[in-house]
């Protein structure tokens, strides 16, 4: 009985036993167990940088194979003669008619956009002066710098084409990183379903639930955001090209390509679009471009109270402020690539931030899909 009722032995005497016995101290056992981690982290993370182009393209590889999962799922539930077409047949549908489309859209579409181009950066020169005279005649244009926007201009035509044409051979090299991206996405729709669930098995079984939930309400968000803005995009492109055609604007399809690009920018891409238009169209009268001006209001009111509703109703709500810092750090830390998938991987955080971060009033919440 006296045995049982002696205290348990304090922490000196299980490092003074340790000791005893030849073994590290606890202490020094968990200190170990730390430094340890901390390498191992830092080799990981050294590791990762040295291999972030190729994650670079997993990452976008897998995020187009979550957009474009849908499209193919839909083509393999289409019946003909009462069968199904499998996936694999389905994919190989897919990819034709996006190779396919491509080499139409460039075939006759892209010609016509460089040689706009060419021409504008061959006719800048020469017509910059006859539109600073225009634009002097606005009252109290030496006030606000227009007698010196000639020379501004001209030297920033300069830059802007020869970063243009320097640029080319870096584009020839990005062909294999396409390629490369294009096969991996093909083998993320075959077989994402084995990646999802063997990414899931890494989690702790009490969390998975929710982490599936959350991933599946991103992975749904996050497409129909991309198709909705896609179809925004096309929209302003093709209306411009109407607009500008009629109004007879100088390089109108380089314009409206322009125009459609810079649509993923909420407000601020196509205003700064607008404004180039509305100057080239000034060059030759201050009233075609009132009418650009215009026909651009008239565009806006309609996207924002029939389109933008009803297009982009179900996708994830992202503020302008929210593209336009994720397109900045897409960019720096990519480029153009970055840029792309910028937007998108905003979105996938939105998704997680409200689910896990956003204190919710509802204290019982516990999944995105209650």
């Amino acid at each position: 009985m006296t045995d049982q009722l002696q205290p348990a032995p304090q922490s000196a005497d299980i490092q003074r036993a340790d000791a005893d016995t030849g073994f590290p101290s606890r202490d020094f056992r968990e200190t170990r167990r730390h430094i340890v981690f901390t390498i191992c982290l830092l080799v990981m993370l050294g590791l990762f940088w040295k291999i972030r182009h190729v994650l670079g393209i997993v990452y976008v590889s897998g995020l187009l194979a979550v957009v474009l999962n849908p499209v193919v799922m839909k083509i393999s539930h289409l019946q003909f003669r009462g069968r199904t077409m499998p996936k694999p047949l389905a994919v190989a549908t897919l990819v034709v008619g996006i190779g396919l489309g491509l080499f139409l859209l460039f075939w006759f579409g892209l010609p016509p956009v460089l040689n706009d181009f060419r021409n504008f950066l061959t006719d800048a020169p020469g017509r910059l002066p006859a539109l600073m005279a225009r634009l002097q005649r606005i009252p109290m244009a030496d006030k606000i710098g227009l007698t010196h926007l000639n020379d501004r201009l001209a030297s920033t035509m300069e830059a802007f084409a020869g970063y243009v044409f320097s640029s080319l051979p870096q584009w020839a090299e990005h062909l294999l990183d396409i390629l490369t991206t294009t096969i991996l996405c093909v083998y993320f729709i075959l077989e994402g379903s084995e990646v999802y669930e063997y990414f899931l098995s890494l989690v702790v079984p009490k969390s998975r639930i929710r982490l599936a939930n959350t991933l599946q309400v991103a992975e749904e968000r996050v497409s129909r955001w991309l198709i909705g803005q896609l179809l925004l995009m096309l929209l302003v492109a093709i209306y411009s090209v109407v607009v500008f055609r009629v109004l007879n604007v100088r390089y109108f399809l380089l314009l409206a390509v322009l125009m459609g690009l810079t649509n993923i920018i909420p407000v601020a891409g196509n205003l700064v679009t607008i404004l180039l238009v509305a100057l080239i169209a000034a060059a030759d009268s201050f009233t075609k471009a009132g009418l650009v001006i215009l026909a651009y209001g008239i565009y806006t009111q309609l996207e924002n109270a029939f389109l933008t509703p009803r297009i982009m109703k179900s996708s994830v709500d992202l503020m302008g402020v929210t593209v336009l810092i994720a397109l900045l750090i897409g960019t720096a830390i990519s480029g153009i690539p970055g840029a792309l998938v910028a937007v998108p991987s905003a979105a996938v955080v939105v998704v997680f931030a409200n689910e896990y971060l956003v204190q919710h009033e509802d204290p019982n919440r516990l999944s995105v899909l209650d």
